[in-house]
């Protein structure tokens, strides 16, 4: 048995004897700097009560020292991730002396060495179990306890953790916390930059600090930060009616990240690719706000009030998610946050509601495997559409009220959705059982469509639901000239509209459904999708005509021509760049014979390149759109040859480190560069990102001796980490060279059992899904399914989800007359 997973059965029975839990962590980390040592001295002591003679506590490292009960040694007894504890009594203290081992795959203690000037820093990141990885404990939510963290460290370091502390020498001992849970308890450690201000509200005041790496800062703006996270602290402070209650609020940008973010209540960790060392788009900026908003967010749902067990993990994300986009909405610059909503975050929850693993957004979860996967495009996305759907349904008024019962009633506990429905059905007035049955219990997406007389909708539920008829006004615009909103639930509920150029179903995007276009609309759209005035319906049209691609419903040709015409014109860059990237994927995996297609959306790509305003976010975006479709294809080649060394200026364009390495990859690939030139741009770029850049540049080379170089790295070595893990991958398949990567189909069905039962989750992963072979039929895939029943369920998830992304093309292409 994989001690390691812990069921919701074991955890609950544990809950139950175990009570009154405090906690004193101490970690020495004076070692971190030390390359040889690759362990860290960690003791805990417990005070609990117990109900029962006998339990665990939770500890993966590589050595128990020993351990005492009530002062008295006893044998320590330790499998590896668990200790068993014999002879309690009804009030305890456990004091736990062990090792933890510092981590490279961004699980428990990861340590990072900065190429640049080999300082050495230090997180953690436990969601939803690798505490256990620092310190031992009781590893599951509902185990809420304070928290008195010491940490010894070179005395010149950032010492971090959730509280505030009070530094003696080298030791820092920070003031315990709150009642939380184990998972969002952290601590972090190094040479940090850090910048520093103040929020105030009343007679409340919370210092706010910015952190980055020493090498990063000249990149930083803790000013913008800061100035979203003042936004959102007054949004919460008014809405919730419970005032931010965990002190500080530090937020630490770290590297190798393998989040957007994580809601350590004191101690936000975010990814440091929110330190933008590159050019960024006005949208980049966006979805940085909207993550730190997200994570406040957290701060109420989730940190103060908590899930029981992973089930109920929609109770705190949903929520976060919806809270990011309403809060940048409403409360920042960025006024048009939902029509980046509608195309980015919906379209992953679209993409993982029609996959064969799709779960309700209440979901089953067994044991920890299941959890880690469970952080998905539904319990996210979907969950904040379905909360989008829920505030239109019974008002903002309502909605915020019950959150308010609901943070009252159970602050510092633990709850389950059925606590949650009682505070917005009081609050609302309505019965909300139907609804949470229709939404939170179920799965799959509707698809809206109108015949003219009615409107269709498969997989029947309730909807309210806003239609749009646009028309042209005096200046040539298409606006919308009516709007009417109705409840919908049947298959087919008749309707009386006037006509129009075009209709839009769910204008508004109030729901959460797929759309198709009637063929009047659809022509409509051929010919003057730019003329649509209104970003959220053009938003709203964008994504219908992707998913109709992906459904094999519109021919992906005619996603291409589309997308072609009226992409340089989109206004709103976050929907630009993701038509940008749908473009990419579609010509990569829905047409077997690419080429036309191809050529026509480099063209387009460099056109745009070259006549987007100077400096503009449009001028970004079509250079990664240039760099990427250009992958496989040497039609612009000597362009971008010159554009890197300087003899083809383009006004307003002026390449810094990661754009170079970006068409220094897509030549790569193509063979247009040799080792030794790449060996030499990384001379002049020996930052950690470039290192990584690097190290895609060279798999992408077209050789057989670079793709052996890469599977080995990848399959036979555990050097690597997680970052340059996904590096490896990005350019072991760039290009998609099926005639160099065909040889190692049979070798990845062979080892990814392996490879799951002797990596962490995190990195396999990564391997599963960015190795996966994408042949010309799912047999492979199949075979090994059916070979693998025994298969631990998180991995055959997987590759049930990698083999129907692979079944989902073979299928367009079978639609519209594509061999395969």
């Amino acid at each position: 048995m994989n001690t390691a997973n812990l069921s919701r059965t074991e955890t609950r029975r544990r809950s139950r004897h175990i009570s009154n839990v405090a906690y004193r962590v101490e970690l020495d980390l004076r070692s971190a700097a030390d390359a040889q040592r690759d362990s860290f001295g960690t003791r805990t002591t417990i005070t609990f009560d117990a109900s029962t003679e006998a339990t665990w506590l939770d500890f993966i490292g590589p050595e128990v020292l020993s351990v005492t009960i009530d002062g008295t040694p006893v044998p320590v007894d330790h499998d590896g991730s668990r200790i068993q504890l014999v002879g309690l009594g009804r009030h305890n203290t456990v004091v736990v002396d062990a090792l933890g081992r510092y981590s490279r795959s961004g699980e428990g203690l990861h340590r990072f060495v900065d190429p640049v000037d080999d300082e050495v820093y230090l997180y953690t990141q436990y969601e939803p179990a690798d505490a256990r990885r620092v310190f031992a404990n009781f590893e599951q939510p509902d185990i809420k306890a304070p928290f008195t963290f010491q940490v010894t460290a070179p005395e010149r370091w950032e010492v971090l953790s959730n509280r505030s502390g009070n530094r003696s020498g080298q030791t820092v001992t920070f003031e315990p916390t709150l009642p939380i849970s184990t998972y969002i308890t952290a601590v972090a450690a190094g040479p940090y930059h850090r910048a520093e201000s103040t929020w105030s509200r009343g007679t409340l005041t919370v210092p706010l600090a910015a952190l980055c790496r020493s090498s990063l800062a000249e990149y930083f703006d803790p000013e913008d930060i800061f100035e979203i996270t003042k936004q959102g602290l007054d949004f919460y402070h008014d809405k919730f009616g419970l005032p931010y209650p965990f002190g500080k609020y530090d937020q630490i940008f770290v590297p190798e990240y393998n989040l957007g973010a994580m809601e350590n209540p004191g101690l936000v960790t975010f990814t440091e690719s929110y330190v933008f060392r590159s050019a960024a788009t006005e949208a980049q900026y966006e979805q940085r706000a909207n993550t730190i908003l997200h994570e406040m967010a957290h701060m109420w749902f989730g940190d103060l009030v908590t899930m029981e067990w992973w089930d109920d993990l929609w109770l705190k994300e949903s929520f976060a998610d919806f809270m990011g986009a309403f809060v940048s909405a409403h409360a920042t610059r960025f006024t048009d946050a939902w029509v980046s909503f509608a195309n980015r975050r919906k379209a992953w929850a679209y993409l993982q509601d029609q996959l064969p693993t799709t779960h309700p957004i209440v979901a089953d979860i067994p044991d920890l495997e299941a959890a880690k996967l469970n952080f998905d495009g539904i319990t996210y996305a979907k969950g904040a559409s379905v909360l989008k759907q829920l505030a239109a349904y019974v008002g903002e008024d309502a909605f915020f009220e019950a959150s308010r019962r609901y943070f009252a009633e159970f602050a510092y506990g633990n709850t389950t959705l059925a606590d949650l429905l009682i505070h917005a059905s009081a609050a609302s007035g309505r019965n909300l059982d139907d609804w949470a049955a229709a939404w939170l219990q179920t799965t799959g997406v509707s698809t809206l469509s109108c015949t003219g007389s009615a409107i269709e909708q498969t997989d029947p539920r309730p909807h309210r639901l806003a239609i749009g008829l646009y028309d042209e006004d005096s200046e040539g615009n298409l606006v919308r000239v009516h709007r009417r909103e109705i409840d919908i639930s049947a298959a087919s509920t008749p309707i009386e509209l006037p006509s129009a150029a075009l209709t839009l179903l769910n204008d508004d995007d109030l729901t959460y459904a797929k759309m198709r276009f009637d063929a009047s609309s659809l022509a409509t759209i051929e010919s003057s999708l730019d003329r649509v005035a209104d970003p959220l319906a053009r938003g709203l049209i964008w994504s219908a005509l992707w998913n109709s691609t992906r459904d094999a419903d519109l021919d992906p040709t005619t996603y291409v021509e589309i997308a072609s015409k009226f992409a340089g014109s989109e206004t709103k860059v976050g929907v630009a760049s993701a038509v940008v990237a749908n473009v990419q994927y579609a010509i990569d995996h829905y047409l077997d014979d690419p080429d036309t297609a191809s050529q026509t959306w480099i063209s387009t790509c460099w056109s745009q390149l070259e006549t987007s305003d100077p400096g503009s976010d449009g001028q970004i975006v079509w250079l990664r759109a240039v760099a990427a479709a250009s992958q496989a294809s040497d039609a612009r080649a000597g362009q971008i040859e010159r554009l890197v060394d300087g003899t083809l200026p383009i006004e307003g364009l002026e390449l810094d480190p990661e754009q170079r390495w970006m068409l220094i990859r897509s030549l790569s690939a193509l063979g247009h560069t040799s080792r030794a030139s790449l060996d030499a741009e990384l001379h002049n770029d020996k930052t950690a990102s470039g290192l990584n850049s690097h190290r895609a540049a060279v798999a992408a080379q077209p050789t057989a001796e670079a793709k052996a170089r890469a599977w080995s790295d990848l399959t036979e070595s555990t050097e690597l980490s997680n970052d340059a893990v996904d590096a490896t991958v990005t350019g072991l398949r760039a290009g998609g060279r099926r005639d160099l990567l065909a040889q190692y189909d049979d070798l990845y069905f062979d080892a990814i059992a392996e490879l799951w039962s002797t990596r962490s989750i995190e990195i396999a992963r990564r391997l599963v899904v960015g190795l996966f072979p994408q042949q010309e039929s799912t047999d492979a895939a199949d075979a090994w399914l059916s070979a693998h029943e025994w298969a631990p369920a998180a991995l055959r998830r997987l590759v049930i989800e990698q083999r129907d992304h692979l079944a989902r093309a073979l299928r367009v292409r079978r639609a519209f007359g594509q061999p395969g």
